[in-house]
């Protein structure tokens, strides 16, 4: 089943009832169709699952605002800033929020709380529908479950403590104005759903084009949440344990380093099998507004004249969009070895070459997720967003496996070894210090997952921010800076709740 856009009908036209707690709830129904007409059938489960995946792909260019603007790996772009300087500037606030790029409007929770209530509708419904087969009743329960885990994890690691919503909304006024629940309650239920989702997947497949959530992505999902509630909320050694057990799950599923690195991202190549769980992307279907990738890249019209024929051939003529607001800074762009595959699989540097002799450096766009040139000659950026893949899963296991004492070179190696190929030897690592071991796990991540959204959260986990962000090495000390400011606009929406403290 493929989470197309044209599926969604079902789910959000039709029902009108996927509402989040804007002001949406303003408006009058326009849907005769009730909760005891719709939910009779597997096909009408389907149809709320499809709407639901949607929702995900819609809300992931946030997702990666949340998970990587932040960090150190951006700088302005040769388009403008596009109002992104305000996350790697460090300089957002509540006010400011509404101009922050892409950042939903300024509405922080809508597209989150919107996938949640359809997560929330799957749950309540589908326990009472009679299914043909069991297995496929179990599977749309576990997905549903885990795309709730998913979605509140990435809350509770932006905002903090988030209002819980376990039921659906589905009329005007109710459960709409609830107060943020206490962070160990949030994880206490991102923990129970994982552990339900677990119970019911069937079985440890994981699905054609890896695009819907599986066994293998709710373990990928769990270790990287008791990474973060091991280091964060002082889960300590059980929490790492249990990270360590999830990845080793994940491994025991159909997956596999690819042999080339810069194969992962190739459109052709989607669904691979180091794949493990991604958002899904298709040619001619429309949606590449939705990638965070088009924001990275740029089209030909953007050529500098003095740009060498091997650039103009990299590029191409093709006319889609891609107008780079933000691009990679030197000091991570520095950190990649020549010998490194990942180096030019990750990012290409074009220069301008000036009659004098001069070469000045033009832009570095990102070649992870370029997408694909339609039959027009448009570029469309329908790259799947990797949301979860294996070399991920080492890097976290490494991590787990360091907090209880253990040796992760094991882990760093083979993630090492595909990236230097017939260079590795004199790249591997051998086990040293906990300190030591955790600066290389944190920087073998960067290397590794560099434009795929994790970066800020890393940094946080290994307790780092404040050292390695140029734009917060100044602000030691203020710890609330990581948590995110909940704008204005939320907080007129949302009148029991409380902004967090320090903004």
């Amino acid at each position: 089943m493929k989470t197309s856009i044209n599926k969604i009908g079902l789910a959000l036209g039709v029902l009108g009832i996927l509402v989040s707690c804007s002001s949406e709830l303003e408006l009058e129904p326009k849907s005769v169709i009730t909760s005891s007409s719709f939910w009779n059938s597997e096909d009408d489960v389907n149809g709320v699952l499809n709407g639901m995946y949607y929702y995900f792909r819609v809300a992931n260019k946030m997702t990666y605002q949340l998970g990587e603007g932040r960090s150190e790996i951006y700088r302005i772009g040769i388009g403008g800033s596009g109002a992104y300087d305000l996350f790697y500037n460090n300089t957002l606030n509540p006010s400011n929020l509404a101009s922050a790029g892409n950042y939903s409007s300024g509405v922080d929770w809508k597209d989150y709380y919107t996938l949640i209530n359809s997560a929330n509708l799957l749950i309540k419904y589908v326990p009472d529908i009679d299914y043909p087969s069991e297995d496929n009743k179990k599977n749309a329960l576990a997905q549903a479950y885990t795309m709730r885990a998913f979605t509140y994890f990435v809350m509770a690691k932006t905002w903090g403590a988030v209002p819980l919503r376990t039921e659906p909304t589905e009329g005007y006024t109710e459960g709409i104005n609830v107060p943020r629940t206490p962070l160990a309650e949030v994880f206490n239920q991102i923990k129970s759903d994982l552990d339900q989702a677990l119970v019911l997947f069937p079985d440890n497949s994981i699905p054609d084009g890896r695009n819907m959530w599986s066994k293998a992505g709710a373990n990928a999902l769990k270790a990287d949440v008791y990474l973060w509630t091991g280091k964060m909320l002082n889960g300590g050694q059980a929490d790492f344990t249990t990270a360590l057990s999830a990845c080793t799950a994940v491994e025991e599923a159909d997956v596999e380093l690819l042999p080339e690195f810069s194969d992962l991202f190739q459109y052709e190549n989607k669904g691979s099998r180091e794949v493990i769980m991604s958002i899904y992307f298709k040619l001619l279907e429309n949606t590449g507004k939705f990638s965070y990738f088009r924001d990275l890249y740029m089209f030909a019209g953007l050529m500098p004249s003095g740009a060498s024929q091997q650039a103009r051939d990299f590029i191409g003529s093709n006319t889609g969009g891609g107008f780079p607001v933000w691009q990679i800074t030197d000091l991570v762009k520095d950190q990649f070895t020549e010998d490194d595959k990942r180096r030019k699989a990750s990012f290409y540097e074009l220069y301008d070459h000036k009659e004098n002799g001069d070469s000045v450096h033009f832009v570095t766009i990102s070649q992870k997720g370029t997408g694909a040139v339609n039959s027009g000659g448009v570029r469309e950026y329908v790259s799947d967003i990797i949301i979860y893949r294996l070399a991920d899963v080492l890097l976290m296991k490494a991590e787990a496996k360091n907090a209880l004492g253990q040796d992760p070179s094991e882990e760093i190696n083979k993630v090492r070894m595909r990236a230097y190929g017939d260079n590795f030897a004199g790249h591997e690592y051998v086990n040293g210090t906990q300190a030591q071991n955790d600066e290389v796990i944190l920087k073998e991540r960067l290397l590794e997952l560099v434009y795929e959204g994790k970066r800020w959260w890393d940094l946080i986990r290994f307790e780092k921010a404040f050292d390695i962000v140029p734009s917060l090495q100044d602000r030691k000390g203020q710890d609330y800076l990581l948590l995110f400011p909940i704008s204005l606009n939320t907080l007129s929406l949302e009148p029991l709740v409380e902004q967090n403290p320090g903004y």
